[in-house]
Parts: C-alpha cells; sequence; structure tokens
C-alpha cells in the first residue's frame, strides 16, 4: 500500500467525518484490532489526554518537556490542519507518507483477520499505536479524539490521564449537562492512571472527589498563580506539590496557555514522580508552538489564525483577539462552521457584532455549514456589513483586499476552515 492508497483505504472508512454520525460507541473494534496487531500500545509509558478545550496545547507542551528529558516521544493528535500526517509524530515532527501508509497497511491487514469494519478514526488510532511501538518510542501522549470513555483511545493503558477542562461540545453523544460530559472524559482514569485535573468548575468538584478521589486537582494542588501577557507569549507562575517556577514563558497567546501550561506541567511531574528541572522547563517550552491556534501569520494587517469551534473555545478566542490584541483598526471576522455546532452560539462567544465585518464561508466538509445560512445568523444578530463566500480561500481573499494595514483579521470557527485557510493565507501572503 502506497501513501495514495492509504488515503483512499482511510477515506473509504470515512463515517463521523462524513456524517456526524457515531453509530456504535464502543471499544470493540479498536480492541480486535490492536489484539490482532500484538497490543502494541502496551509497549511504552502512555499520557493520555481528554479534555472540551486545550488538549492540543497540553499535549504539545507535555511532549516537549518529555522530549527535552531526553526521552523519544510518540504523539497522537487530531484533527489535523493540512496533512493527515500531522496526526502521528515521532519527537514533534509528522512522519513522513512512506511510514504512514506502511502503518496504515498493517491495520488493513488486521481488518481482514479480525472480522470488523473500523472507523477513520479507529483505523488512524491503531496505526499511531503500531508506529510507537515499531519506532519505538519511551512515552507516547496519546489525544483524546473525543470525550473520553468510548473513544478509540481509550485501549491504552495511562501511566498519567490528564483532563484539561469540561465544557458543553458533542452534546449529541454526552449531555445536556457539563456533568454528563464529566463522566465521559474521566472514563479514560484507569486504576494504575495518576489523574490530573485541570477544570476548576465548582459544580463539578464534587464528582471528581468521587471519581478520581487521588487526583491532582488545579487549584488545590497545583496552580498557574501568576500569568501576564508578554512579547510572543506569557510568562507566567507556576505552584506545584513539588516546587514553583516563576517568570517562566509560554510562547502561545492567550491567558488561557497559562492554565493549559500549567496542567502540562503538573501531569509530566507527574510522570517522572518528582519536580522538574529549570533548565530542562525553559528548554521543553521554548520548543512549543500550535499552528492553527491563535497563531499570527501576518502584521499589517494582522491576520489570526483560530482553530475554536466551540462556544467555550470561542468565548477563549474572543477574549485575546479583543484584550491581548486590542487592534486599532477594522476587524474582519472570517468564519466557517460545521452543521452540527449552533452557529448563533459559535457567533455570540466570538462576539461577531463586535467586528466591523464578517465574512461568511463554508467549511470544507460533508458536514459544513453553508455560508449563506451562517451569514443569516450573523445577520440576525446585529453584525452589519456581512459578506458571504462559499469558499475558505475566497473568504479570506475577500478580507486580504478590504483590510488597511492597521486593521485586524480573525480566522476561525472550525479546524477545517483554519486548515484550509492557512495553506492559503502562507501563499498568499508577503
Amino acid at each position: 500500500m502506497n501513501y495514495a492508497e492509504a488515503l483512499a483505504y482511510l477515506d473509504d472508512h470515512a463515517s463521523y467525518e462524513r456524517m456526524g454520525r457515531i453509530d456504535e460507541p464502543s471499544l470493540r473494534n479498536i480492541a480486535a484490532l490492536t489484539s490482532i496487531m500484538g497490543e502494541p500500545q502496551r509497549d511504552y509509558r502512555v499520557v493520555h489526554v481528554t479534555g472540551t478545550n486545550g488538549k492540543g496545547s497540553t499535549s504539545q507542551i507535555v511532549t516537549k518537556l518529555l522530549m527535552a528529558h531526553g526521552l523519544r516521544v510518540g504523539t497522537y493528535a487530531s484533527p489535523h490542519l493540512e496533512r493527515i500526517n500531522e496526526r502521528i509524530l515521532l519527537d514533534g515532527a509528522p512522519v513522513d507518507d512512506d511510514t504512514f501508509a506502511e502503518n496504515i497497511a498493517a491495520v488493513a491487514d488486521a481488518e481482514g483477520l479480525a472480522g470488523v469494519r473500523p472507523s477513520f478514526f479507529e483505523i488512524l488510532t491503531a496505526a499511531a499505536l503500531r508506529c510507537f511501538s515499531d519506532a519505538p518510542v519511551d512515552v507516547a501522549v496519546i489525544e483524546v479524539g473525543m470525550l473520553g470513555r468510548w473513544d478509540a483511545t481509550n485501549v491504552v493503558e495511562s501511566d498519567v490521564a490528564v483532563i484539561t477542562n469540561i465544557a458543553l461540545d458533542h452534546t449529541e453523544y454526552a449531555g445536556p449537562t457539563v456533568l454528563d460530559i464529566a463522566r465521559e472524559k474521566v472514563g479514560i482514569v484507569k486504576n494504575d492512571s495518576i489523574a490530573v485535573i485541570g477544570d476548576v468548575t465548582p459544580e463539578l468538584s464534587e464528582f471528581f472527589d468521587a471519581s478520581a478521589p487521588n487526583a491532582l486537582r488545579r487549584g488545590e494542588h497545583f496552580d498557574c498563580v501568576d500569568n501576564h501577557l508578554a512579547l510572543g507569549g506569557r510568562m507566567i507562575e507556576v505552584r506545584t506539590t513539588f516546587d514553583r517556577y516563576a517568570d517562566v514563558f509560554v510562547p502561545l497567546h492567550g491567558r488561557h496557555q497559562g492554565d493549559n501550561a500549567s496542567v502540562a506541567i503538573a501531569a509530566v511531574e507527574a510522570f517522572f514522580g518528582h519536580g522538574l528541572d529549570r533548565e530542562v522547563l525553559e528548554e521543553g517550552l521554548s520548543l512549543v508552538s500550535m499552528p492553527g491556534r491563535f497563531e499570527v501569520l501576518h502584521h499589517q494587517p494582522l491576520v489570526i489564525i483560530d482553530g475554536a469551534h466551540n462556544p467555550a473555545g470561542a468565548d477563549v478566542c474572543a477574549e485575546v483577539f479583543f484584550a491581548d490584541f486590542d487592534p486599532v483598526g477594522s476587524r474582519r471576522l472570517v468564519v466557517g462552521t460545521l452543521r452540527s455546532r449552533d452557529p448563533l452560539a459559535l457567533l455570540s462567544a466570538l462576539r461577531a457584532d463586535e467586528f466591523d465585518q464578517v465574512i461568511c464561508c463554508t467549511a470544507p466538509s460533508p458536514r459544513g455549514l453553508p455560508a449563506e445560512a451562517l451569514a443569516e445568523v450573523a445577520r440576525t444578530m446585529g453584525c452589519d456589513d456581512v459578506v458571504v463566500r462559499e469558499s475558505v480561500g475566497e473568504a479570506c481573499n475577500r478580507a486580504l483586499t478590504d483590510a488597511g494595514s492597521d486593521d485586524a483579521i480573525l480566522v476561525t470557527g472550525s479546524l477545517y476552515v483554519v486548515g484550509e485557510a492557512r495553506g492559503h493565507l502562507l501563499r498568499v501572503l508577503p
């Protein structure tokens, strides 16, 4: 199987990616595949990460901190922005096409022997677990795709299980309350796992006390006690059970990244069972980057892309855009989302009515909400200048054409949108 054949095989198994529906939440398929492949997920230690928002940033910080300690690290992330290889990383770099195809081919062989019909995500998960065993890695940082308990990644037995935060998302599978979401996410915590919980929602405190009584909790066992704006990121101070790390620079934008960093530091401490050397901590954090997560692509005009795709993430995105960057010129929003999202809740959280121009596009996915439908919601909110452009590229071009040097453009609403925009903007921007 070559790379093109691997992509075709994956596309033939796409389900949620096309229809937004999971027929049977179960670990049966992934367990069958990993059993045929010899349980590759048991060949290395695991840090397992879930949460409504912040999974990607926290996973990347954990990865870089483990790498700074001299470990070989595999990272499984989702979704990708531009190329699917971005989901399977060795020491922070996407695997090459041949390695990707080889591992997908191994899963295809296992499918025939196991007698199951795995999903797109189950195939990728099995491929990643095999790839990390074959590499081999010392530790894998595994990011949950959706919720936790029935996510394909939950076939792993983690040394450290991380829950970044809890908010309403994927309520078609778990809901309608944050407590329902929390029940699913805490399902990644195994009997031998050290749980690290970054959520500080008051109404979930008793639940976590009962379901993860020995967990390390943000606000109790660790916390980000100082967090202020710095050039190119945040300057933070983190308190843990082992140490206190003052004047730590995190090269990511937004106050929330200080909280994510504190969770990651606590998780890595839990992994090693001791505090972190200051030089190693600084080395690891200096390597952190998050394409598509409040990433600044250009100045004059300011062009920012952010993968916020639910109300909680959109609220954080808007806060960083308006408070930390506070653009002096016109503010232009390029936005697209999926049909499964509540467009009014998303646009409200983004504060779309505070932008001078809202350019709606259709997310490049079979599940993309039509641009005109999103525009109609924007108009009902009172947005004055609402423009419809069918494709992401056309929407970005319109924003760049209209923008002056003092203006700011924010592209957001879906990782599908941001992935398409990133490639397009890097080609057309000077």
